[in-house]
Parts: C-alpha cells; sequence; structure tokens
C-alpha cells in the first residue's frame, strides 16, 4: 500500500480529478494548501509589485494498492501538466509507504480497508 500525495495548480483540480475517475481511482482526499517552490508569481498591490510568500496550491491525498500506484501517478502527471513539456508551478507528488489502513465502520485493516 502507498500514500501518493500530489500537490498542483488550483485551476487543475477538476482535471484532476475528472481523470481520475476515468481511470477507476474515486477514493480521494482534497485540501486546500500554499506554499512556495521555484514558482514565482508578481502580483500588483497598491500599484507595486509584490512577490507573496505563499501561492495557493491543491493537496490531493490518495491511498493506493501497490498495483494502482502507477496508474494514479501516471493520471495525476497527464491532467496536471501545464503543456506538453510542463510549466514550473505545475506541482509534485510524493509516494510514502503506508504501513496500515483500517476502515473505522468495519474494521477491515489493509488493502481491503482501500
Amino acid at each position: 500500500m502507498k500514500l501518493i500525495t500530489a500537490i498542483i495548480r488550483e485551476n487543475k483540480l477538476d482535471q484532476v480529478r475528472e481523470a481520475l475517475i476515468e481511470a477507476k481511482i474515486t477514493r480521494i482526499t482534497v485540501s486546500r494548501v500554499s506554499g512556495h517552490g521555484q514558482q514565482l508569481r508578481e502580483e500588483i498591490y497598491r500599484g507595486a509589485k509584490v512577490v507573496p510568500n505563499l501561492i495557493p496550491k491543491v493537496r490531493i491525498d490518495i491511498a493506493v494498492n501497490q498495483e494502482f500506484v502507477d496508474i494514479t501517478v501516471n493520471t495525476i502527471i497527464k491532467a496536471a501538466r501545464s503543456n506538453a513539456k510542463g510549466d514550473v508551478g505545475d506541482g509534485k507528488i510524493f509516494i510514502t509507504p503506508l504501513e496500515e489502513c483500517i476502515r473505522i465502520r468495519t474494521g477491515e485493516r489493509g488493502g481491503k480497508a482501500i
């Protein structure tokens, strides 16, 4: 089992969600987050150029069994890219081992609970 965490642009959420549904991945958690990496976005505030420290993004968390890792990652990459080559600020994907998953309602554990 793996936990896939993707940080993407806010305007790409619907595209990514729809692409995941098409790939039969329907159980996701979405959070609004902010942060910064290499992306710099200038804004005009009271006539002056400013670069905000934190840029709004969306975080998607998806717990999957091993056989769905590549499908999930490739689907997110394809849907979240700004263009064919990608752009600075398109986001990141993190894959971490998931030690245990427990469905509260039934007490099921492991891959069945996902």
